[in-house]
């Protein structure tokens, strides 16, 4: 977050760029909002960030308890992604449920109402970002789609009280809830063919149609060149550009700055294929011993406590995964064991939950003063242009 972040009232966000929008949400007209239980919220944000996506509320619709079908085989509610596709993994209950970045370029949020598990999984296609929540901290209430941005973000609004909600920080900056924080919850990211190796009898979210609306979920609507590393538009929409010591869309795997007052932490893509098909990074992150692992293969990337069964260990890249020294056991990037001594035993290495992936460009304006971990630079040391 910003250094320079403001405290102001509602009325006084109204004068920024998302001036329509906000104005909205003090008469209930504009963009179909409803007014706030409080008539004078308060909104922790700096409004020169703030952009109307255009859209206005739930004109990006979220989904809830949405179709599940299996990966495998091909069916019409699954036939729409490829395997170079990429998907988000998110544990509901003991199940791994896989979600098309395909489904999240049209919904950007889903919410699973399960007996035990009341989740939010959430992905904004313009940040490139995607990260779970449990919703105890809004009474279990749902998230949906504000249409407006911060920083080119996805702003979120629960349905309990109309707080929005940032979703790179988690955190309500806007309204009655202000301050609250979502409890994060982890996920994994990779493309499908890479899931699918490891998961084939797993389940993914289908086409909500099934037949009749799979094909709307082929293409990026987006553009074809959106992802592009290079591609430094945001749609025109807001966001600070003030590191430039990567490509602005370069996915990065990062770590907020930490409890214990460790500085944002990121593994760039770029720099981890360099070290191979499957590298481990060591590091330490609130005081506690951890390890990145990467998987090229499947183009994914996680962070991970660096112990097995609560007892540290090291880890080293193997042909399928990395290895841990304690036992002797391969793990894949999604921290399950596929060889050696610990497979099938329903073993899982423990995730550092806080760890996402997103673009570069919005993760150094959410995060500024991020330490590239595999290059040590700081803010304004380097630039990506130099080092092509």
């Amino acid at each position: 977050m910003p250094s320079d972040r403001r405290r102001r009232s509602w009325g006084g966000l109204a004068v920024a760029a998302a001036a329509a929008f906000l104005a909205g949400c003090g008469d209930g007209d504009a963009f179909g909002l409803r007014p706030f239980d409080d008539p004078t919220p308060e909104c922790d944000l700096d409004p020169a960030w703030l952009s109307d996506g255009g859209v206005g509320r739930d004109g990006i619709p979220a989904l809830t308890d949405p179709l599940l079908v299996p990966i495998s085989p091909t069916i019409p509610a699954n036939a729409f992604v490829r395997d170079t596709d990429r998907v988000i993994a998110a544990r509901l209950g003991a199940e791994w449920i896989a979600i098309p970045h395909n489904i999240m370029w049209r919904h950007e949020i889903v919410n699973f109402n399960g007996r035990e598990d009341r989740i939010v999984v959430t992905f904004c296609p313009l940040t490139g970002s995607a990260l779970a929540f449990g919703r105890a901290a809004i009474n279990d209430a749902e998230m949906r789609v504000s249409g407006l941005l911060y920083h080119s973000n996805l702003m979120m609004y629960d349905t309990d009280r109309g707080s929005f909600w940032p979703q790179m920080l988690g955190e309500a900056r806007c309204g009655p809830r202000t301050g609250t924080r979502l409890e994060r919850l982890a996920v994994v990211e990779m493309t499908m063919g890479g899931w699918r190796s490891l998961h084939p009898d797993g389940r993914m979210v289908g086409a909500p149609g099934g037949f009749d609306d799979w094909r709307l979920y082929v293409r990026n609507p987006y553009g074809d060149d959106y992802e592009d590393l290079h591609n430094g538009d945001f749609l025109g929409f807001a966001i600070a550009r003030d590191d430039d010591r990567l490509p602005p869309k370069e996915r990065v795997l990062g770590l907020p700055r930490s409890a214990a007052g460790s500085p944002p932490l990121a593994f760039s893509f770029g720099a981890m294929r360099s070290q191979g098909e499957h590298a481990v990074f060591p590091f330490t992150y609130d005081n506690i011993p951890a390890i990145a692992i990467w998987d090229g293969s499947r183009e994914a990337a996680m962070a991970y406590r660096s112990e097995i069964r609560g007892e540290p260990t090291r880890f080293a890249a193997g042909a399928e995964g990395v290895v841990d020294e304690l036992t002797g056991t391969t793990w894949a990037v999604d921290g399950t064991p596929v060889a050696g001594p610990l497979t099938g035993t329903g073993r899982t290495l423990r995730p550092l939950a806080e760890a996402y992936v997103a673009f570069w460009t919005p993760w150094a304006a959410f995060h500024p003063g991020t330490r590239l971990a595999l290059d040590g630079t700081a803010p304004s040391e380097r630039r990506w242009w130099d080092r092509r």
